[in-house]
């Protein structure tokens, strides 16, 4: 096989990533269900029996809004049982699909049936305050409105005074039908501070004075004989203990639903429903058609104090409605067009055993309530009619209901196969193309002939123990993806790991000092063993800061109440938390500028890059210690600007200095870099052909430049009770590279960068993240937005979750321009291919590799478990997360790609013309 150049191996590389993101964009788009939906708005057909030959009556649209009230009214049977609704937030009724958590962030009309666009059709008079979402969803519907922006989540006041302040006046006027109030405070302070914020207590208090003075208002409107008004208070989602929401678990789906107004009183007491239910619910106590693609239950409570046949009809309404759907979903639904074919067969005058596969149970049941029905009809105003005939229907069109409902709930769109299989082979396909190219590179280099020429170190030869443990870990995480309780508790595999790999290299670290003292002379000795000693202390330092990281946040699933360092921190108080928050800031401001500082200075484009981080550090340092507090932050214009000015400082000084540098740093006169200790003499002849000190002076500068403007905007983002983590990973970066640049050739490079990606997977989790949706960070995404952006606020989001592995993807500059890596380089193929290939070759292909390996292994997983009871709360969200990761590796290694052919190309031309700043 012909040797791999640098040409060939870019072109390949690149081509196995692009298959990979179109594999992966077959799959994501084949198997994330969108949700089903029959096209139209339901019409006066909803109030007919299903039928085959039926022709809906398209006469709806012309008719006036007050003949069509009329019109709906006749038609249901139903008198509506209020005159006017105050709504504080579920329109549709329908199933929202598992990707509408992406798309809530960039909120379209919405196209849907659905209650607002029943009531406007038949003239009523809509007033909306709160969250603009509504007005997005619904535009041109209001009467009148004021929105709010419902993502600006530090602000905890405006957002309701800007409710509140309209509330006495509307409450006082009569030309409306429908007011929506929809207050954000409550949200946003679980997002800042958790269910035990001390917010909490207030805002729950200044909701009630909110319900209060509504239900007064209502009262008297009444004694004044304005009509009868319905109040229902609801919450769209619940929140974990730290405030965020998105996942399945109990406190996040439990929510309240409370009706005030009902002549009843039946909701004296706690009753179980679906929030689906609420839109069927509404529509027949309004006396609106359903709307079309609800799959809802009527809220059986709401419906009591109705007479038996009113109660009874609108119990048919609602199974008609869903008998509907069931029809447009089972193709080989046995009463598909009953009454049409008289499909009696199944029928009986008493109770059924409906003990039959889907279609068959569904149908079976249907008919039983429809003849129970019927039954009851036929004996109404005879003795015979009694309380058990309406009790018996009533039972059975509930038991129908909820079957079919909770079918349609569960049911997603057909799956395409064929997508699905392309997808999946393309991935495949890909990993063959990477993980080839990886074996290829590593024939080459370590099969090849090469240690032999270069007489390099034993342990380069053999399979050692630390490359065995590398490999495994891809088999561990592979074999742990198929338990859901193991993907719930991934942070534990990453944990045990990362540490484990942390006590090889000290084992090995012994073992070498123990092989010098016993085979060197006493001045090799010496020296070396100083080195040995520095390595041991570097992986004390791994070690220590990793267990740090390990018991700072407590996450997963099932043992997130147990106690860890950041809860203890935070019950210690705020000021504890301010006080560790500006040290550690301080500390890794100091870190990276005293590497900025390290390296001699060489003209003036040095010092304007240490100006620039400088600045940067002081100002973030200012932002945290007048802007952010942890209990409570607003919108404040101050803090705005100033994020925004550290913005701009922070993206002009590293894309400066990536763009600049390499075109102004002055070539040395010296042929050997004077920071290394362990150049051979290779490099020498390395360097008369290219100039091998400027390359790495400019890389390291760079590597320090990503590195610091990450730690800021990780300083800026974060928690506060993040930034000490933020310290620890810098500090593991630090040591991990020194350790590395230190061991020569005791640790071939592929498996040193792969033990730094290892490195970044176990600091996401130390983060605080889960492979829950509910831990993803909203509150930080819109720090220094002064309006609000779905692209700039998902980036900020971006780099608030992958904080950790992109750390480690940016760290490898600094790794490539420390680590001696002559042993990778043919001294009479040393020109400017073999030279970045030796640079860049591990360090792009390895994270490619491993993450290619992760992504189509969990995509069969994700197959396999299509069916799973969890495959919705528990694997579509860790695919998710998988995926994003990719999107983190690609975007990394480019970076560090694109630096290393920039910056050579760069200084390989200024070759020819010396010039410096």
């Amino acid at each position: 096989m012909a040797p791999l150049t640098c040409t060939k191996l870019s072109l390949i590389t690149i081509a196995g990533v692009v298959t990979q993101i179109i594999g992966l964009s077959f799959f994501v788009f084949g198997f994330f269900p969108v949700k089903p939906a029959l096209p139209g708005t339901s019409g006066s057909e909803s109030f007919y029996v299903p039928a085959c030959d039926f022709v809906s009556n398209q006469s709806d649209t012309t008719l006036p809004s007050d003949k069509l009230k009329s019109s709906y009214q006749e038609l249901s049977g139903i008198p509506p049982s209020f005159d006017r609704l105050i709504l504080m937030a579920m329109v549709s009724g329908a199933i929202g699909g598992f990707l509408d958590v992406a798309f809530n962030f960039n909120t379209q009309a919405m196209t849907d049936d659905n209650l607002l666009g029943q009531f406007f059709k038949i003239g009523w008079k809509m007033v909306m305050l709160g969250d603009e979402t509504w007005l997005k969803l619904f535009p041109g519907l209001f009467k009148r409105h004021d929105g709010v922006s419902s993502f600006y989540v530090k602000d905890t006041v405006q957002v309701d005074q800007n409710v509140s302040r309209h509330l006495g006046d509307e409450l006082s006027k009569d030309d409306w039908d429908l007011l929506i109030l929809h207050y954000l405070g409550l949200d946003h302070v679980g997002h800042i501070g958790g269910r035990n914020s001390a917010l909490m207590a207030p805002k729950m208090k200044e909701m009630d004075e909110v319900v209060k003075l509504i239900h007064s208002s209502i009262n008297q409107s009444q004694g004044n004989g304005q009509g009868r008004t319905l109040l229902m208070i609801v919450s769209d989602h619940g929140m974990t203990e730290n405030g965020n929401h998105g996942g399945s678990t109990y406190e996040e789906t439990d929510t309240l639903a409370l009706f005030i107004g009902l002549r009843n009183h039946v909701f004296d007491y706690a009753s179980v429903i679906n929030q689906i239910d609420i839109a069927p619910t509404l529509a027949l106590l309004f006396g609106v058609p359903i709307p079309k693609n609800n799959v809802g239950v009527l809220i059986r409570e709401a419906f009591d104090s109705l007479k038996e046949d009113k109660h009874l009809r609108a119990l048919e309404l609602n199974s008609w409605q869903l008998l509907r759907l069931l029809q447009a979903q089972l193709s080989g639904l046995p009463c598909r067009n009953f009454p049409c074919d008289a499909f009696y067969d199944h029928q009986s005058s008493g109770s059924t055993d409906c003990n039959h596969e889907t279609e068959d149970m569904l149908c079976c049941l249907y008919i039983e309530a429809t003849t129970l029905y019927t039954s009851w009809k036929s004996k109404r105003g005879f003795e015979s009619a009694s309380t058990k005939d309406y009790s018996s229907a009533a039972a059975a069109y509930y038991k129908f209901l909820k079957s079919a409902s909770e079918w349609l709930s569960r049911r997603s769109t057909d799956k395409p196969v064929k997508l699905l299989a392309l997808g999946l082979a393309t991935m495949f396909v890909s990993t063959v193309i990477l993980s080839s190219l990886m074996f290829c590179r590593l024939r080459e280099i370590y099969h090849g002939g090469k240690q032999q020429s270069l007489n390099l170190n034993d342990s380069m030869n053999g399979w050692s123990l630390d490359e065995t443990f590398i490999l495994s870990v891809i088999l561990i995480l592979v074999s742990s993806m198929t338990s859901s309780s193991m993907v719930e508790e991934e942070q534990y595999i990453w944990y045990f790991l990362i540490s484990t790999f942390y006590l090889l290299l000290l084992r090995k670290t012994a073992q070498s000092l123990c092989a010098v003292r016993f085979q060197s002379s006493f001045f090799t000795q010496n020296g070396q063993s100083r080195e040995g000693y520095f390595r041991m202390c570097f992986v004390f330092l791994l070690l220590t800061s990793g267990r740090v990281l390990r018991g700072w946040h407590q996450g997963g699933v099932n043992w997130t109440s147990l106690p860890d360092i950041s809860k203890w921190l935070e019950q210690a108080g705020s000021q504890h938390v301010k006080s560790l928050q500006l040290i550690s800031a301080f500390l890794v401001i100091s870190i990276g500028l005293f590497a900025l500082f390290s390296i001699e200075s060489k003209g003036k484009c040095f010092q304007m890059v240490r100006l620039s981080f400088l600045i940067s550090g002081l100002l973030v340092l200012l932002h945290i210690t007048k802007y952010q507090d942890y209990t409570f932050s607003s919108t404040n214009y101050g803090a705005t600007l100033l994020v925004q000015i550290i913005y701009a400082i922070l993206g002009v000084a590293t894309i400066g200095t990536v763009v600049a540098l390499p075109w102004v740093i002055p070539f040395s006169t010296s042929k050997i870099c004077p920071t290394d200790n362990t150049i051979s003499p290779l490099f020498l002849s390395i360097h008369e052909k290219f100039p091998l000190v400027e390359l790495r002076d400019s890389l390291y500068v760079i590597g320090w430049a990503y590195v610091l403007c990450w730690c800021l905007l990780q300083l800026l983002l974060q928690q506060p009770i993040n930034t000490t983590p933020i310290l620890l990973l810098l500090l593991q970066i630090l040591a991990g590279t020194l350790y590395f640049a230190r061991s020569g050739t005791h640790h071939k490079e592929w498996v040193e960068i792969a033990a730094f990606y290892y490195l970044g997977m176990a600091g996401h989790f130390a983060l605080g993240n889960t492979n829950t949706l509910a831990t993803i960070d909203v509150a930080g995404a819109f720090i220094g937005i002064s309006s609000h952006s779905t692209l700039l606020s998902g980036i900020l989001m971006f780099i608030i979750t992958y904080a950790s592995p992109m750390f480690i993807l940016l760290s490898l500059v600094i790794y490539i321009s420390m680590k001696n890596m002559a042993h990778l380089v043919i001294p009479e193929k040393a020109g400017p291919g073999d030279h970045l290939m030796m640079m860049l070759g591990f360090s792009c292909l390895v994270p490619l590799v491993i993450n290619s390996i992760l992504l189509t292994s969990y995509t069969v997983v994700l197959l396999l478990m299509q069916n799973h009871l969890f495959v919705w709360s528990v694997f579509s969200p860790k695919y998710l997360y998988v995926c994003a990761t990719a999107v983190c590796t690609y975007i990394g290694v480019f970076i560090v790609a694109t630096t290393g052919f920039y910056a050579y190309f760069v200084l390989d031309m200024r070759k020819q013309k010396p010039y410096s700043c």
